[in-house]
C-alpha cells in the first residue's frame, strides 16, 4: 500500500545579514539595502516515517504572504501519496486558483515541493542528484556575496582574494552605477587584480536599452564570463537582441517566477544564459520542466542564490553550469558544502543532504502545523 503524507510543519524565519547589502537598486533609489533574508521552511513526515524538508525565501518583501498562502492550501495535500510530485503541485495550484501560478502563490508552494523531492530521494537512499540523474559529481562555482556595490574597490579584491583562496572558481562583482564610468573603473580594478580568475558582472536591470548595448560594448574588452541582468527582468526581446549582438553572454531569469515567464526569453530567440531559482520559478518540479526545454535550446545554464537546492539541479544539466555560492544561509543548517578547486561538490548525504539548525529553530517568528505528528 502507498506511504501517505501524515503531518506538515512550516516555519516563517527572519535570518539577518552580518551587515546590509547594496546593488544598483539601492544606488538607484528603487529600492533600500537589504537587511536580512526571509525564509520559508516546510517539513513533511509521511504514515511510514519518512521526513523531507524544502524552503522558499524572499528578499525585502513577501516572506510573510508565502507564509500565509501555504498556510492556507497546506492541507490539501495531507493524505496524498508523497510520490505524486507533479499532482500534488497540481492540487496545491487549484487550491489557490484565484491568486494565479506565479509569483507568490508558487513561490509559497515551492518550499513543499522542494521538501517532496528531498523525502524521495532520502527514500532512495540517494543524493537528490543522482535520484534525478547527475552528469557530475561537482560544478564550477563562483562567489557573489563579497561584490555589493557598498564595498570599495579594496574591500572587494580583499574578499575576492579570500573566495579564491578558499576554493571558488568566479567572482562576480555588482556594476549598474548612476555613473557609469564608476562602473568600469571598477572592473578594470577587479580584472587586474584577479588576473585570468573568472569575472562575471551584474547589473541588477539597470540601463535602458541603450546605455545596455554601450556598457556591454564597453565591457567586452574585461573578458568576462557573462553580463547580468543588464535590462528589466521581463524585457525578453531586449535580453535576445543583446545575446546576438555581443560576443560576452548575456545572463538572465533570477527574477522570473514561473516557466511561461522564461519560455519567452525562448520564444524571443534568447541565445544567453538562463539563470532560473528553484523557489522563485515555483520549485524544483517547474524548474526541471524549464531545464529540459532550455537544454533543447541549447542554453547553457546558472541557476541563482539557492545552492544547497541547485548544486544538485546543475548537475542534473546535460552542458557544464556554474553554481552560485552565497554563505548567507549557512546559519540555518548543520552540514557544509565542500567547496575545492574551482569546484562544488555533491556530497553522499541521501536528498539535498542538510538538516536544520538549532539557530534556525532560534529564528522562527511563526510556525504552523497540519495533520497528525
Amino acid at each position: 500500500m502507498s506511504d501517505r503524507i501524515r503531518h506538515l510543519r512550516l516555519s516563517h524565519v527572519v535570518l539577518p545579514l552580518d551587515h546590509p547589502v547594496s546593488d544598483a537598486k539601492v544606488l538607484t533609489g528603487r529600492q533600500k539595502p537589504l537587511t536580512e533574508t526571509v525564509m520559508l521552511f516546510v517539513e513533511v513526515l509521511t504514515e511510514d516515517g519518512f521526513q523531507g524538508t524544502g524552503f522558499s525565501y524572499s528578499k525585502r518583501a513577501g516572506g510573510r504572504a508565502q507564509y500565509t498562502h501555504l498556510c492556507e492550501v497546506a492541507e490539501t495535500v495531507l493524505g496524498q501519496d508523497p510520490s505524486d510530485i507533479d499532482k500534488i503541485y497540481q492540487s496545491l495550484l487549484w487550491a489557490g486558483a484565484s491568486v494565479g501560478r506565479s509569483g507568490t502563490a508558487t513561490q509559497a508552494i515551492a518550499a513543499l515541493d522542494v521538501a517532496l523531492w528531498d523525502l524521495k530521494a532520502r527514500r532512495a537512499g540517494l543524493p537528490l542528484a543522482k535520484l534525478l540523474g547527475s552528469h557530475r559529481d561537482s560544478c564550477r562555482v563562483y562567489n557573489t556575496s563579497g561584490g555589493f556595490l557598498q564595498a570599495s574597490v579594496e574591500e572587494i579584491k580583499e574578499k575576492a582574494t579570500a573566495s579564491v583562496e578558499s576554493g571558488i572558481g568566479g567572482i562576480k562583482i555588482k556594476v549598474g552605477q548612476p555613473d557609469w564610468r564608476t562602473d568600469l573603473e571598477r572592473v578594470a580594478a577587479l580584472r587586474e587584480h584577479l588576473g585570468d580568475t573568472p569575472l562575471m558582472v551584474d547589473a541588477n536591470q539597470q540601463w535602458g536599452r541603450a546605455r545596455a548595448r554601450r556598457m556591454c560594448r564597453e565591457l567586452e574588452q574585461y573578458d568576462l564570463i557573462w553580463i547580468e541582468e543588464p535590462l528589466d527582468a521581463w524585457d525578453a526581446v531586449g535580453h535576445a537582441d543583446l545575446s546576438h549582438t555581443f560576443d560576452t553572454p548575456i545572463a538572465t531569469g533570477e527574477m522570473l517566477t514561473s516557466v511561461a515567464e522564461h519560455m519567452a526569453l525562448i520564444d524571443a530567440g534568447y541565445r544567453g544564459i538562463v539563470q532560473p531559482d528553484a523557489p522563485r520559478i515555483g520549485g524544483i518540479t517547474p524548474f526541471l520542466r524549464f531545464a529540459t526545454l532550455a537544454a533543447h535550446a541549447g542554453l547553457a545554464l546558472a541557476p541563482h542564490y539557492a545552492m544547497e537546492i541547485h548544486l544538485h539541479l546543475a548537475a542534473v544539466y546535460p552542458t557544464e553550469p556554474w553554481v552560485e555560492h552565497f554563505e548567507w544561509l549557512n546559519p540555518l543548517f548543520n552540514e557544509r558544502i565542500e567547496i575545492r578547486d574551482g569546484r562544488i561538490w555533491l556530497s553522499d548525504r541521501p536528498g539535498l543532504g542538510f538538516t536544520l539548525s538549532d539557530r534556525m529553530r532560534e529564528l522562527t517568528v511563526a510556525s504552523a502545523e497540519f495533520g497528525a505528528g
